[in-house]
């Protein structure tokens, strides 16, 4: 389905919104600020279907994020970026078939970073929520395995049967580092 003009303009206008609310991050100074700024940005060049141009906007939110040392937000970018890099890898994949293989690899990297640092989180319900996306995203990649080892952390720790020390059955707190074949 192609998107209609006026659904087209409201994604414009909201970037146009999204890049004046950056100007005012970054003229405030406050790193937090303008993490959150460009990653408004970002959401919107996605809804665009720019991913390209999300993902460099979700990578530079990313740097800001590290610096005002809010773990939650870092784990939502990382979580943003790989989502992003996955759906970078598919366009690519569908517009030229065996392309996408460094934007998967990226999905893969943001993903086994934000489930290291999932534990580091405010709650368990968003450390789940967490798991989840990133299940989404290992799965989309193909890795299977992975993906339904986050699926059983997520489970655990919404059902509670999880304490305070939040590892996987290995003892690992993230999933295995994997690279295309």
């Amino acid at each position: 389905m192609l998107p209609t003009p006026l659904l087209d303009e409201t994604a414009r206008e909201a970037l146009r919104r999204a890049a004046a609310a950056l100007d005012a991050a970054e003229a405030g100074g406050r790193a937090h600020d303008i993490s959150l700024a460009l990653a408004d940005v970002a959401a919107c060049y996605r809804g665009l279907k720019a991913t390209a141009s999300a993902e460099s906007y979700y990578e530079a939110a990313l740097r800001w994020a590290r610096s005002s040392a809010s773990s939650d937000q870092v784990v939502g970018l990382l979580c943003d970026l790989c989502e992003t890099a996955v759906a970078l890898a598919e366009a690519q994949a569908d517009h030229l078939p065996g392309s996408g293989r460094a934007a998967r690899e990226r999905a893969r990297d943001h993903a086994f970073e934000a489930s290291t640092l999932a534990g580091s989180v405010a709650d368990l319900g968003w450390e789940a929520t967490v798991l989840l996306r990133i299940s989404d995203v290992l799965d989309r990649c193909g890795d299977r395995d992975d993906a339904t080892q986050l699926q059983v952390r997520a489970l655990q720790l919404m059902s509670g049967s999880m304490g305070k020390n939040r590892t996987d059955h290995d003892g690992q707190p993230g999933v295995a580092r994997r690279t295309d074949a």
